[in-house]
């Protein structure tokens, strides 16, 4: 069963409110979220759905750079290939844009690969969970992301996650060490019993990180996340000497061999999986399974993705056993998505559906006012100057 012809459907999906980060702002209410959509057909008529969700405040790959990718080097290169051959689908991308430090567009060979997988399970007639040999659950424990500037603000939003029923809390810091030591009190107090994950997106210096960790130690947060730049392993190899609470890195892994760094330099106690920045379901996958061979502890995260990827990453992060909460944000910042049953929370858990593959199903209709709507012109005011003015 090979590989007959690739769709991409570039949108942008409305969202509720702005999501920020200490690296900036990486959702915005107005301009809404960045999205790319992938559809891959067999030549036996099977269809396979993938999702990207580049955040260029987060990483350097944009809704253009993911959609050029996929249209304009990978998508004649991977036709033909049979679905059941990943690893040449892999090769043959990686081939056509080359890695620098870390894998070359992981976002936009994220959303081949998913589509890839789902294809598998649709042929074989199996949940992507049994693909993987795993049983097939039916319900997802998600963390509330906090992410604000005031502490009234923060306590706000923990009572919110504590009455939603929420048992984990995603925490952004890394703005100011003060005020985050603060906010980060506060939440405590108001949601004492939830797993309190704090992330500080590269926030810190190694000495605001060293102040801050023991601050922390004292409130009894249970999971301190990339506090330092992504490439200083040996700053964060110190920290954990430093601190008693488990550091865990996020941007700083990106591919296996990243995982591999992490172990060598003893850089941390757990890796956050993501499948958007992993290149993908069977990377993420490869990602987590040596973290666990080496004794790491695994947390699950995302890039506000839609439905279409919440599920998917679910049934990875069971898979990989995974027990915690997971930041699977899409449902708190997104209004809509092309989902005909779209991922609703209830008392803090996402019920995941039964099916072949992801067990997805797209709104053809939506999708395509979705992708019709990003697509329109653009209209260009010209400014006409004078001589004088």
């Amino acid at each position: 069963m090979n590989i007959s012809s690739i769709d991409v459907y570039p949108v942008t999906l409305p969202m509720k409110q702005n999501f920020s980060t200490s690296r900036g702002q990486v959702g915005n209410k107005n301009a809404g979220a960045p999205h790319v959509y992938v559809r891959i057909r067999t030549d036996e008529g099977l269809c396979g759905w993938g999702e990207a969700r580049p955040s260029p405040r987060w990483s350097y790959e944009t809704l253009e750079s993911v959609v050029s990718a996929i249209r304009n080097y990978f998508d004649e290169a991977i036709e033909g290939v049979s679905i059941f051959n990943l690893e040449k689908i892999h090769t043959l991308m990686d081939q056509q844009i080359a890695s620098g430090l870390t894998r070359g567009q992981p976002i936009a060979k994220a959303a081949i690969d998913m589509a890839v997988m789902d294809l598998i399970g649709k042929a074989t007639k199996q949940p992507l969970s049994q693909v993987w040999f795993s049983e097939q659950k039916d319900k997802i424990a998600l963390s509330y992301l906090i992410s604000v500037k005031t502490v009234e603000e923060a306590i706000e939003k923990a009572e919110e996650a504590k009455v939603a029923g929420y048992t984990g809390i995603d925490l952004k810091i890394g703005f100011d060490p003060k005020r985050d030591i603060e906010i980060v009190r506060n939440v405590k107090k108001v949601h004492p019993d939830a797993f309190l994950r704090v992330d500080a997106n590269q926030g810190y210096s190694l000495k605001e990180a060293m102040q801050v960790s023991k601050k922390l130690e004292e409130i009894g947060v249970d999971v301190l996340e990339q506090p330092l730049a992504a490439s200083d392993l040996l700053g964060h190899a110190e920290l954990r000497k430093y601190t008693e609470i488990p550091i865990a890195l996020d941007e700083s892994v990106w591919t296996p061999a990243d995982v591999a760094r992490a172990i060598e330099f003893r850089a941390c106690d757990a890796i956050v999986i993501k499948v958007t920045k992993m290149g993908g379901l069977s990377n993420a996958k490869n990602c987590g399974e040596i973290a666990k061979a080496a004794g790491f502890d695994l947390l699950g995260g995302g890039l506000t993705e839609s439905s279409l990827g919440l599920y998917a990453s679910s049934h990875l992060f069971h898979s990989l056993n995974i027990t915690t909460p997971v930041d699977l944000n899409g449902p708190m910042f997104l209004q809509d998505d092309p989902s005909k049953i779209k991922a609703n929370v209830e008392n803090g858990q996402v019920k995941l559906p039964f099916g072949n593959g992801i067990g997805w199903e797209v709104d053809l209709e939506k999708l395509g006012s979705l992708h019709t709507a990003h697509n329109k012109p653009r209209t260009i005011t010209t400014k006409v100057f004078r001589e004088g003015y």
